[in-house]
């Protein structure tokens, strides 16, 4: 198998933020780590990319224009074609009860920012190898 080839087969993150910072800083860390990326600016571009691309993992901010991120969440929860996709809410939101009510709303994690771009990559490891079991 080529080098082209192997970047072509490694898992897909869609990082959904407004922040254009966090995106970027994410991004370049995740492709450093042999990930492939793809960023959106809102909630909802971040659906159209997903149900578009269907990313392996889904990282959300919650406070975005547009769509926020728990309608965003709920969307691409309900569409069959991204219902199985693991979601990591990473956001600043620190109100009680926050991460029960991503959690709820059907993300998979709940990272609170500022959060290092190691943390979330340990995290979209932990969720990839979940989504690998539940489909063997």
């Amino acid at each position: 198998m080529t080098r082209a080839n192997t970047r072509n087969t490694a898992p897909l993150v869609l990082v959904v933020d407004d922040h254009a910072a966090t995106r970027e800083l994410y991004s370049t860390y995740l492709r450093t780590q042999g990930l492939r990326v793809l960023v959106a600016t809102n909630g909802a571009i971040g659906v159209r990319m997903a149900v578009a691309s269907r990313p392996d993992v889904i990282v959300m901010d919650l406070s975005m224009p547009m769509l926020d991120g728990w309608a965003a969440i709920r969307a691409l929860k309900r569409h069959r074609g991204t219902a199985r996709i693991p979601i990591i809410a990473c956001t600043g939101h620190v109100e009680g009860g926050s991460g029960e009510a991503a959690i709820d709303a059907g993300c998979d994690a709940y990272l609170l920012k500022p959060c290092l771009p190691e943390h979330l990559l340990k995290e979209i490891r932990t969720q990839l190898a979940r989504a690998s079991q539940r489909r063997a």
